[in-house]
C-alpha cells in the first residue's frame, strides 16, 4: 500500500469534513498515509505499531543502511521483544518501507510524525537542529489538512513558538491550514513495542483544539490505553519535561540522604525502605548517577530554556552529576585504610551501560566514574556483557574468566566498583577472586562467604565500617539486610521483608521500580 501515489485518493484529518467514525475507517485502511522521522530505538518500534494499525508508513530516515535493513524486513533495534517479527510482518506485507528521502515521503504523507533525538549544545541548551531538519523535510511536502506530530521530548513552547511558525514559513501555508500537536512517547528500552500499544495513557495537546481533536482520533486507534487530552501543546511539552525532572530530583534527593549513612552509622537504605511504608513517602534508591537519552537532558530544558530561576532543578542535576566523584571518594578512602593509595591501585569496573540489560551508554554514570578514576591515577579496566569497553578506551577484561567459564587465569585487582547491575554479574566467582575492597553502587552483590571488603553508597557491608567512621556511634555501619544474625521479634517486619515489600507496593504494572535511578524512559 506504500507504493504509487497515494495524494490521488488520500484524506486528511485536519480540519476535516468527514464524520468522525469515517475519519477513523480512512486512518486504519491506509487512506491517510504516514510518514514517520527517525528510525532509532524509539522510531522503529513506533513506525512499526503504526504501520499495524493505519496500513501506509513511511520511514525516514538519515542513514542508509537502517533504511536498507528495514526495507529488508529486519530491525536493527535489538534487545526489543517482538519488533523483529513485528517489523518482517509489516515490510513483507507492504504496509511499512523505510526512505531517506524526506521530501518525498512527506509529500505522500497527510500525517507526519517527528521521533527524533533532541540532546544538548555543548553549553547544555536544547539542540533542535535536528528537529528543525525533519520541519524542513516536512515542509516542502506539507499540504492544507496535513497534521504534524512530534513526539520528540521538547522545551515547552516548541510546537506553538517554533515548530509551527517554522513550518508555515518553510511551507508557504497560513498557521491555521494544518495541524500541530506535541503527543510526546512514554516508553522504556525492552518495552518499546507494549508501551507504545497502550502500557501508559496517551497524552496528546495540540497548538489549537482542532490539532488536539485530530491527534486524538490517530492515538484513539493506535493505542489501547486512555487519551489524556491536555489543554495545549505546551501543557503536553511541560508533561512530559515535568516527568523527567521529578524523577531527576527525587533521585538526587536519595543520593544525598545517601551520604549521611557514615555519619549515622545507619543503612540507609534499611531508613528508605521503612520510610516508604507510607503511601506518601517514596523514596527512591541512591545510585551512582543518572544515565540515559533523558532524566539528565531533561531538566535543561527548562533552565536553559525559560528566564524563572530554578534553585532546586539546578542543585538535584548538580547533585546527581557529583555522584561518579561521590563514588571514586568512597573508594579512594577504603583503600587509603588499607595503605594502598588510588594513583597505584588497579581498578575493576563493572558495568559500562547506563542501565541493566540495555545496549546503551549515552550519559552513563559508568563512563564518567571511569573518566573519575583515570583523572585520579587510578589503572582501570572494565567488563561489560553487552558493549566493549575497548570502543569507550578502556581495558577489556572477559567476563567468562570471571565467571570460571573460560579456562586462564583470573585476573586480579585491588578494587572493584560495581555501576551497572547485570544480571550476568550474579554468576561471578568472587570467591575466587584475589580478596579486594569493592564498592557495590547499586546495592545488588552478594559476597557473603568471601573475604571481599564490600562498601555501598548507603551504608557498609561484610562487618566493617567505612574508613572515617571507625567509632561511629553504631560501632559498625553493617548493611542490615546482610546481617543474618539480627533479631526479628514476634509480629515485627525485617528490613529486608520492608524492602521487598517496599519495591512491590511501588512497582508499576510493567514490573519496573518507578525508584530506579538509572533512567528508563529513551527519547
Amino acid at each position: 500500500m506504500c507504493s504509487g501515489d497515494p495524494n490521488a485518493d488520500s484524506v486528511a484529518l485536519y480540519d476535516s469534513t468527514h464524520s468522525d467514525p469515517l475519519q477513523r475507517e480512512h486512518l486504519t485502511n491506509g487512506q491517510t498515509p504516514v510518514a514517520v522521522y527517525g528510525l532509532g530505538k524509539m522510531g522503529l518500534p513506533l513506525a512499526a505499531v503504526y504501520a499495524e494499525t493505519t496500513g501506509n508508513v513511511t520511514g525516514v530516515d538519515v542513514d542508509p543502511t537502517v533504511v536498507e535493513t528495514v526495507n529488508a524486513g529486519r530491525s536493527h533495534v535489538v534487545g526489543e521483544p517482538g519488533l523483529e517479527e513485528l517489523v518482517t510482518e509489516q515490510v513483507e506485507s507492504g504496509r511499512l518501507e523505510a526512505t531517506t528521502d524526506g521530501p518525498t515521503a512527506a509529500e505522500r504523507a497527510r500525517i507526519h510524525v517527528i521521533i527524533v533525538p533532541t540532546l544538548l549544545t555543548d553549553d547544555r541548551k536544547p539542540d533542535l537542529a535536528t528537529v528543525e531538519a525533519v520541519a524542513d523535510d516536512i515542509a516542502a511536502g506539507l499540504a492544507p489538512g496535513d497534521l504534524v506530530i512530534a513526539e520528540s521530548t521538547l522545551p515547552p513552547g516548541t510546537c506553538r513558538d517554533v515548530l509551527r511558525p517554522h513550518l508555515a514559513a518553510e511551507s508557504g501555508l497560513e498557521l491555521d491550514e494544518f495541524g500541530v500537536a506535541f503527543c510526546p512517547e512514554r516508553t522504556s528500552s525492552g518495552t518499546a513495542v507494549r508501551d507504545i500499544r497502550g502500557q501508559y495513557p496517551k497524552v496528546v495537546g495540540g497548538v489549537d483544539g482542532e490539532s488536539t481533536r485530530a491527534a486524538t482520533v490517530v492515538y484513539d486507534e493506535l493505542s489501547t490505553n486512555d487519551v489524556r487530552q491536555v489543554s495545549d501543546a505546551t501543557t503536553a511539552e511541560a508533561v512530559k519535561v515535568f516527568e523527567g525532572v521529578y524523577r531527576d530530583v527525587n533521585i538526587a534527593l536519595a543520593n544525598e540522604l545517601g551520604t549521611l549513612a557514615d555519619e549515622l552509622g545507619i543503612s540507609v537504605r534499611e531508613a528508605f525502605a521503612t520510610a516508604n511504608d507510607l503511601p506518601m513517602c517514596q523514596l527512591h534508591d541512591p545510585g551512582p548517577g543518572v544515565g540515559g537519552h533523558c532524566i539528565p537532558y531533561y531538566p535543561y530544558f527548562l533552565l536553559s530554556w525559560l528566564e524563572t530561576p530554578l534553585a532546586l532543578t539546578e542543585t538535584a542535576r548538580d547533585v546527581n552529576d557529583g555522584m561518579a566523584g561521590a563514588v571514586v571518594d568512597r573508594l579512594a578512602a577504603e583503600l587509603e585504610a588499607d595503605g594502598t593509595a588510588l594513583a597505584e591501585a588497579s581498578v575493576l569496573v563493572l558495568g559500562l551501560t547506563y542501565r541493566a540489560g540495555v545496549e546503551e551508554t549515552r550519559a552513563s554514570p559508568a563512563l564518567d566514574v571511569v573518566a573519575e578514576l583515570e583523572e585520579r591515577g587510578a589503572d582501570v579496566a572494565a567488563v561489560d556483557p553487552l558493549v566493549d569497553p575497548d570502543a569507550y578506551g578502556v581495558g577489556r577484561v572477559e567476563l567468562e574468566l570471571l565467571t570460571g567459564d573460560r579456562a586462564g587465569e583470573t585476573p586480579a585487582f585491588d578494587a572493584a566498583v560495581l555501576v551497572t547491575a547485570h544480571e550476568e554479574f550474579d554468576h561471578i566467582s568472587w570467591g575466587d577472586l584475589e580478596p579486594s575492597v569493592v564498592v557495590d553502587t547499586r546495592d545488588e552483590l552478594d559476597l557473603a562467604g568471601t573475604d571481599h571488603r564490600s562498601y555501598t553508597l548507603a551504608g557498609s557491608r561484610n562487618g566493617r565500617p567505612p574508613a572515617g567512621d571507625r567509632e561511629s556511634v553504631a560501632g559498625t555501619a553493617v548493611d542490615a539486610l546482610a546481617r543474618e544474625d539480627a533479631p526479628v521479634t514476634a509480629g515485627a517486619t525485617s528490613a529486608e521483608s520492608r524492602l521487598e515489600e517496599s519495591a512491590t507496593d511501588l512497582r508499576r504494572t510493567d514490573g519496573t521500580d518507578p525508584r530506579r535511578t538509572d533512567g528508563g524512559d529513551d527519547v
